[in-house]
């Protein structure tokens, strides 16, 4: 039976390359999938566009592209990602400088467009899924409207021969779902396979956290070498059937509880999971360790995919401005209590205009507040981190809320110091959705 060795070379913008580079080097892959857009990176790679046309693409596509191309193209193994966010085309055009840049020519590149859809949803009856309201009532506020597109242009892209296909906000899965299609020769209609192929992408989508990243809790749930993390790969027969393992010899594990784990990761309904290419069903899913560092999981099924779209919605809601300052040694948690107290006065007498304020002891209180981060009584940290934020509507008076913290330094209390400050512009997220025949990908094709 033909076999495809599928490997996720990132799970979010950020991620390590390292781990990529191994799995380029010694992955013996068909594809590797780099995933690394999150619903905040979409948008404010919108803005990055706005103010340069060339930009808009991932930040880090230019080193990872430099590290992985060339082993990529000794193995023949081919790149999936969605690394080009608001700028597929130029991502592919500078793919294309690296490549001559390392003397690697006829490198195929597949640009995927059409995800951006700004302007039909301004101009549109559109609602948001999470107030009602109109999206037209956000106005000047709305910078970003892009749709999660499938697998089908993917699956087009690598028949027409591209080594590598960048897109923007195709949905995490699909990017995975792609490849498998292509590789196949599986219909878009296939919904039994489709769901499967939906269930190994979301396995792989997030890299490291199937190989025991997001699984690790000391004492409790122990993984080996994390600092040497190696990121999934995916052996998936033509029949869908799928063993996720990892490069020999690199750290973190995969097992069992590793895998469940991430299939349940941000599922609402396992019977019902949504996603452009199919509604996924992953209710009759079986998860069995076949060896080391081996698993294997079968039994997701699908169902016909709806007929619209989600659509992320990048808006601008003012500024966010921080301060924090550390306190130690005995009674720190009162010292940063008062500090707080008097960063609270202060800020109501200079007039600070805010919409919203938070005041945190940041080892006491700040994730789960007084209540619950003083259960059981009596704790006296031997230091503490004030922390104190607030969201505004001008950048000024954002950065007044740091100023105010910094003052602590020789206006008391006693033994404040470690000052950081910020103020920053806020992208929220929202989302709404569109009919599927409102959305239409199209291919542009660079060669180095």
């Amino acid at each position: 039976m033909k076999q495809v060795r599928i490997g996720a070379g990132a799970g979010y913008s950020g991620d390590r390359i390292e781990p990529a580079i191994e799995l380029a080097e010694k992955g013996g892959l068909d594809y590797l999938v780099f995933e690394c857009l999150a619903e905040r990176t979409i948008a404010l790679a919108q803005q990055a566009k706005l103010k340069d046309p060339a930009a808009g693409y991932d930040p880090l596509l230019a080193e990872r592209f430099r590290a992985v191309l060339r082993p990529c193209r000794q193995a023949g193994t081919r790149i999936v990602t969605n690394m080009g966010a608001a700028n597929p085309v130029a991502g592919a055009e500078r793919i294309k400088t690296i490549a001559r840049e390392l003397g690697l020519t006829g490198v195929k590149i597949a640009a995927v467009t059409g995800d951006d859809v700004l302007s039909s949803v301004a101009g549109g009856d559109y609602r948001i899924d999470e107030t009602g309201a109109s999206v037209a009532d956000l106005g000047g506020s709305l910078i970003s409207a892009n749709a999660y597109t499938g697998a089908q242009a993917i699956a087009e892209a690598l028949a027409n021969g591209a080594d590598i296909v960048i897109t923007g906000r195709a949905a995490d899965p699909s990017l995975f779902v792609g490849p498998l299609v292509h590789a196949f020769g599986w219909a878009m209609d296939d919904w039994h396979r489709l769901g499967q192929a939906t269930l190994i992408g979301h396995l792989l989508e997030c890299a490291g956290q199937v190989t025991g990243g997001y699984f690790a809790d000391p004492g409790y749930k122990s993984v080996p070498d994390l600092a040497r993390l190696g990121f999934p790969i995916a052996e998936v027969g033509e029949d869908g059937s799928v063993v996720v393992t990892k490069v020999a010899g690199s750290g973190g594990q995969v097992t069992p509880a590793t895998c469940k784990e991430q299939i349940l990761y941000e599922i609402h309904d396992p019977a019902r999971y949504l996603t452009p290419d199919v509604v996924a069903d992953f209710s009759n899913v079986t998860v069995e360790e076949i060896g080391f560092d081996r698993v294997r999981i079968q039994g997701a099924s699908g169902h016909p995919r709806t007929g619209t779209l989600k659509v992320s919605l990048g808006t601008v809601e003012g500024f966010v401005g921080e301060g924090q300052i550390s306190y130690a040694g005995p009674g720190a948690r009162a010292r940063g209590a008062l500090a707080l107290e008097i960063v609270r006065e202060r800020l109501a007498l200079t007039g600070v205009r805010t919409s919203e304020l938070r005041f945190d002891l940041i080892g006491a209180n700040a994730l789960h507040g007084e209540r619950l981060s003083n259960h059981g009584g009596g704790h006296e940290p031997y230091e503490v981190r004030v922390r104190v934020a607030g969201r505004t509507d001008s950048l000024i008076e954002a950065l007044r809320i740091g100023n105010e913290v910094e003052t602590l330094y020789t206006n008391g209390p006693a033994g404040g110091g470690g000052v950081t400050k910020f103020a920053r512009e806020v992208v929220g997220i929202l989302s709404t959705l569109i009919p599927r025949e409102r959305v239409t990908t199209a291919i542009h094709y660079v060669e180095s």
